[in-house]
Parts: C-alpha cells; sequence; structure tokens
C-alpha cells in the first residue's frame, strides 16, 4: 500500500490510490464524450431535476427511502449541513448537491474534474465539465428560491478555493472551509461507486429543509418576542444601542451583523421619511463595498440613481488610512455623493495624521468625510432624526429594533436580503429579548 498523492505533469495530473490505482486525468478541451455528458447534465438540470428532487422530499418526505445508504454517509452528509454557519460551508454543501445531481444523471462524469471548455484560453481537463456554468444556471438559483442555503446570485463555484487547477480529491489543496474532511470522504465514495446519489441527494435536501423549516418557526418566535419586548418596554436611544451592540458583539461575525445594524436604522429613519428626496439602497451582499460592485460603503442613499450618502462599517479597525485613500478613489467616478464616512466599532486612532488628508478630500470633492464610532454614528442619525419633529425618539428606537429584527429573521429581503445564515443570530436575539 502506498500513501495517496497527486503527480502533476504539464499536460495531466494522476492521482495515485493506495491499493496503487492511477486515475490519469488529461488536460485540454473538452473531448466529444465530455460535451455529450455535459449536454445530458445540463438538459436533465434545466428541465428541473433538482427541483423535482427537492418537491420530492418537501411534499412526499413520507415516502422516502434511504435504506440504501450506509449510517457512515448519512453522518458525512449530516456534518456537511450543520457546519454551515453565516460564513462558511454553504460552499461545500452546494458543490455536494451538484455532484450528486451530476453523477445521479451521469453515472460515468467524473465529478473530481470541475472544469471543462472548448476554448483553448482556458484550463481545462479533456473529460471535465464546466461546473460553474451549471451551478450558476441550474444549481444556485433553485437553493436560493426554496431558501435551503443563502448563496451569492453569482454560485458558491466563484469560490476561489473551489476553482484550484487539481482534480477534487484529499489531496486537493485549497484551503477550504467548513466540513472539508467529511466533503473530501463523500468525493471518493461518490467516485468509487459506493455511494447511491440519487438517495444521498435527497437525504440532503431533506436535512436542509429541516434547517429551513426550523428557521422559519425560529422567525416567527423571534418575531413574537419582539413584539412582547415592546409592548412592556419603553425603548430609547440608549437602550436599543446596548441592546444591539450586545448582540452584536456576543456573535459570531460581528462585522456584518454592524452592517446590518446601521442599515436596519436607516430602514427606519426611511419609514419615517426622514430623509425624503433619497431612497436607501438595498443592503449590499458581504464585502461588495468596493470599486468592482460599484460601491463606496455598507449603507447608502440614493437621488436619480446616484450615491449621495455613504457609511462603510469598519468593525474591529481603528486606523482607516488605507481606507481614506480608497475612498478618494471611489469618489472619483461618483460626482454626487455630499455626504460620507466611516463607522468604527472601537474609539479611531491618529485622527490627527489623516486631517490633513480628510480635507483635502473635503476639499477636493466637496463633501463632508467624517469618520465616528458607532456610538457617535447612531447619536447623529437620531439627532438628525428628531429634528424634523415627525418622529419621537421611542418611535425611532423602537422602529430600529424592529428592522434589524425583521431583517435577521428574512421578513424584510427586499431592502435587507441577506444571503449569510441567520439562525444562530436570530437564536441570540431571540434569547437577549425574552431576558429583558
Amino acid at each position: 500500500m502506498s500513501e495517496l498523492h497527486l503527480r502533476v505533469y504539464t499536460n495531466r495530473s494522476e492521482l495515485v490510490l493506495p491499493d496503487g490505482t492511477v486515475q490519469s486525468f488529461q488536460e485540454g478541451g473538452m473531448s466529444q464524450a465530455a460535451k455529450t455528458r455535459y449536454r445530458k447534465i445540463a438538459t436533465e438540470l434545466s428541465n428541473g431535476y433538482l427541483e423535482r428532487q427537492i418537491l420530492v422530499c418537501r411534499d412526499y418526505s413520507s415516502n422516502l427511502d434511504f435504506s440504501q445508504l450506509a449510517q457512515e454517509q448519512k453522518y458525512l452528509l449530516n456534518k456537511l449541513v450543520q457546519s454551515v454557519t453565516s460564513e462558511v460551508g454553504r460552499a461545500l454543501v452546494g458543490l455536494t448537491i451538484l455532484q450528486l445531481c451530476i453523477k445521479a444523471i451521469e453515472s460515468e462524469q467524473s465529478i473530481r474534474l470541475h472544469k471543462g471548455s472548448t476554448s483553448t484560453r482556458d484550463f481545462s481537463w479533456c473529460d471535465g465539465i464546466s461546473m460553474r456554468s451549471l451551478d450558476k444556471q441550474y444549481i444556485t438559483p433553485i437553493l436560493r428560491k426554496y431558501e435551503l442555503l443563502k448563496l451569492n446570485a453569482d454560485g458558491f463555484m466563484m469560490t476561489r478555493s473551489l476553482a484550484e487547477n487539481y482534480p477534487y480529491s484529499s489531496v486537493y489543496k485549497a484551503n477550504i472551509r467548513g466540513a472539508r474532511a467529511e466533503w473530501v470522504n463523500l468525493v471518493e465514495e461518490i467516485e468509487k461507486n459506493e455511494v447511491n446519489p440519487e438517495a444521498a441527494l435527497l437525504y440532503l435536501l431533506s436535512q436542509l429543509l429541516n434547517l429551513a423549516e426550523n428557521f422559519r418557526r425560529l422567525a416567527s418566535q423571534s418575531i413574537e418576542q419582539l413584539t412582547s419586548f415592546l409592548e412592556k418596554t419603553v425603548v430609547n436611544q440608549k437602550s436599543t444601542l446596548s441592546l444591539i451592540l450586545y448582540h452584536i458583539n456576543q456573535s459570531d461575525y460581528a462585522a456584518r451583523l454592524m452592517e446590518i445594524a446601521m442599515h436596519a436604522l436607516f430602514q427606519a429613519m426611511q419609514e419615517f421619511h426622514i430623509v425624503p428626496n433619497s431612497s436607501l439602497k438595498p443592503l449590499s451582499q458581504m464585502r461588495s463595498a468596493n470599486k468592482k460592485h460599484g460601491n463606496i460603503g455598507d449603507v447608502e442613499l440614493l437621488e436619480d440613481r446616484q450615491i449621495v450618502e455613504a457609511w462603510d462599517a469598519k468593525y474591529g479597525k481603528s486606523y482607516l488610512r488605507d481606507e481614506i485613500e480608497e475612498l478618494s478613489e471611489k469618489l472619483e467616478i461618483h460626482p454626487a455623493v455630499k455626504k460620507a464616512g466611516f463607522v468604527t466599532s472601537i474609539k479611531p486612532e491618529r485622527l490627527y495624521e489623516l486631517e490633513i488628508r480628510r480635507k483635502e478630500i473635503e476639499d477636493l470633492f466637496g463633501i463632508s468625510l467624517e469618520i465616528l464610532t458607532f456610538e457617535q454614528w447612531v447619536k447623529e442619525q437620531f439627532d438628525r432624526a428628531l429634528a424634523e419633529n415627525i418622529v419621537t425618539e421611542q418611535m425611532l428606537s423602537s422602529a430600529w429594533i424592529t428592522a434589524y429584527t425583521e431583517s435577521l429573521a428574512q421578513r424584510r429581503r427586499d431592502i435587507a436580503p441577506i444571503d449569510e445564515p441567520c439562525y444562530q443570530w436570530l437564536f441570540t436575539l431571540k434569547t437577549l429579548l425574552a431576558r429583558e
């Protein structure tokens, strides 16, 4: 017995299994056989294969029979589902669903070879298929439609760690976060035909549906808890800020929650028409405040579809020299901006160093540029709203915590399309509201 390893040559890769078996993967344009397999898979998926499997699990669950799956295989699938958090695990679950679909439709297609192209410009295996294309067209849209996974609309195969030019195996070196070991074991068993792919697919979808139902139940309970909380509590700016800050700091991926909290306050202000000539841009996906996506900040107000005000959340960051320079570059292509700023979760450092540059940017672009702590920023928005004499502090505080809770409960997807799983965030918030 030898150790599993991968040999990489200029025109092929060879996966050497522990028993000495060699699987060779030739590089180059898709072979005719691969094209035929790809067309069959794409046709089945376009005709609703995955959606039919989801509906079978949802509407005829009593008819499902998972006896073809070994307990160890169910364990691996359960671990994949349980690995999904606010930040990790989703891509691997989505990829596993795609791989199981591929194998169920066309058993001869290798699920190791995730790239296939007829173009000489693109990397391709002769027997590979474009999993990225299948994902974007047929997998991610369906998973999003049934709310089984909160995925970026561009698809999970956009994840760089899944796109390395090596076959998927236990020696695939990319830094994949989530239930990597379980996924690798499944890939090996599927490739050895030791897993019934359709039974495994139905089992995996059933577990995701259970989680989706659990989330909907939690969302309803959280809204009910919020209603009870607001009926017995006189909220104000200080108490609401304290509650939301505590929730942020007690949760994983607090940086994203800070963005959501800031956006929720602007949602509340918009409900009372505090800035009547502006519209609040829907919450952007995580990490999209950059030039590529046309964003300036995490929270943006628009007039005539132009950004006029933008705030960028900086959780855990206190020195903003680089961020100010990046903002300057963004402002060059957003001439309508009147106010921009950074909101930090901790006290900003060395502001005296940044003052000259901040003033230069203000003068150059004719804007107001501010650097505030989260507490200062919240006070500024409350002062701005209360100055209009159309809302009380209690009304705005109540609207803010409501917008925050309903956003996490996926009840405001038109304005707050949060694609991260929110179960743990919402469970913690529900617990906090019950204590108050």
